[in-house]
């Protein structure tokens, strides 16, 4: 039985963060955009002919920390409504993934600094799609999202296949 999906797209909601999509051929890799304008448009261009019932998208789900400035706590929750906002919008229901959730998918040590943890989430998103451009500390983690999506929810290891095997030529992200 062969899953409807075409396309995964992670998301990390941050100013800082960044979407990928990933297909049987490709991944691509965004910043975040500064505006909800801006977000919208690229939500827009990432179904890219693809319509939302054969695209799953992965949200990371965030909240505020006590030691987070209010100014600051007050931009991320708004960004991270936004996204849900604008996914709602073109009938996309995202997973809400917590970074507890895709970090323990890869094995991340917890305790870790955020700069080392951030470094090697990087180095393993390089390693996962070697052939990928613009791999950086802003769309490391959504691309990981992403690949958490396809191998925790939609591969064939969980017998649900997201896409036919392909030629190891053509596949840019391979498990």
């Amino acid at each position: 039985m062969k899953s409807p999906f075409k396309k995964c797209i992670g998301i990390d909601p941050g100013k800082s963060g960044g979407i990928a999509v990933i297909t049987d051929e490709t991944v691509t890799l965004y910043n975040c955009p500064r505006t909800v304008h801006e977000m919208a448009l690229l939500i827009g261009m990432c179904l890219n002919n693809v319509s939302a019932y054969r695209t799953k998208v992965f949200l990371e789900k965030v909240w505020a920390f006590p030691t987070d400035g209010r100014a600051g706590s007050f931009t991320f929750g708004e960004n991270y409504g936004q996204w849900q906002g604008i996914l709602a919008s073109h009938e996309l229901e995202p997973v809400l993934v917590t970074p507890k959730q895709w970090q323990s998918h890869f094995e991340i040590k917890k305790g870790l600094k955020k700069d080392v943890r951030k470094k090697i989430l990087k180095q393993m998103a390089i390693e996962k799609c070697p052939s990928t451009k613009k791999i950086t500390l802003k769309t490391a983690d959504a691309l990981l999202i992403a690949i958490y999506g396809v191998e925790a929810h939609l591969s064939y290891k969980r017998g649900l296949p997201w896409v036919e095997p392909q030629d190891e030529k053509k596949v840019a992200y391979s498990g």
